[in-house]
């Protein structure tokens, strides 16, 4: 019976390559992503992103990516857009979901669908100055997958777990990072 292919629109192949030449060459590895915002009007601030370094040289995207950022109404700003906090959130979402597609490619499993559902708690007095106890961050994170594809529960919770382990966000959240602010 012949094995039906798999697309889940994830080069495994290329993933693969890039990890063997690399073993080769570590400093080619070594990538600095880049961001550059600028303050808007109150708490609104535009976030560009479009170069960044890797494989030995400066790198363009395909596309310049804009990012505003604001606070709600409750905090007394605009709310022309997604917090930052909600931008942190976004970005282990899409990383985890991405992720768990490219496991699933690699592993031979057809997907339908992929959704992840992510919440983070938060208590506001540490960033309002109100209790110097409460850290101004997440004090809790949580993020729940709805998979489709032809594979176990277990295979699914094996992609996720992947997912988990190789992924950059989840990897920056759950660890202690050096993070140097300076005035020019």
């Amino acid at each position: 019976m012949a094995m039906a292919t798999v697309n889940n629109g994830v080069n495994v192949q290329a993933l693969l390559d890039a990890r063997e030449a690399l073993k080769g060459a570590p400093e080619a590895a070594k990538f600095t992503w880049k961001a550059s915002c600028k303050w808007q009007n109150g708490t609104h601030s535009r976030t560009t992103v479009q170069s960044f370094f890797g494989l030995g040289q400066e790198q363009q995207h395909k596309t310049t990516a804009k990012f505003d950022a604001d606070h709600p109404e409750v905090f007394a700003s605009e709310d022309k857009c997604i917090t930052p906090v909600e931008y942190v959130l976004v970005g282990l979402a899409s990383c985890l979901t991405a992720g768990v597609a490219a496991v699933a490619q690699n592993r031979g499993i057809q997907l339908r669908s992929v959704e992840s559902q992510i919440e983070g708690k938060m208590d506001i007095r540490g960033i309002l100055g109100v209790d110097s106890d409460v850290r101004n961050g997440y004090e809790d994170v949580k993020v729940t997958f709805k998979i489709d594809g032809d594979a176990s529960k277990q295979e699914l919770e094996a992609l996720v777990a992947q997912s988990q382990k190789r992924s950059a966000v989840y990897d920056i959240i759950t660890n202690p990072v050096n993070v140097t602010v300076e005035v020019a």
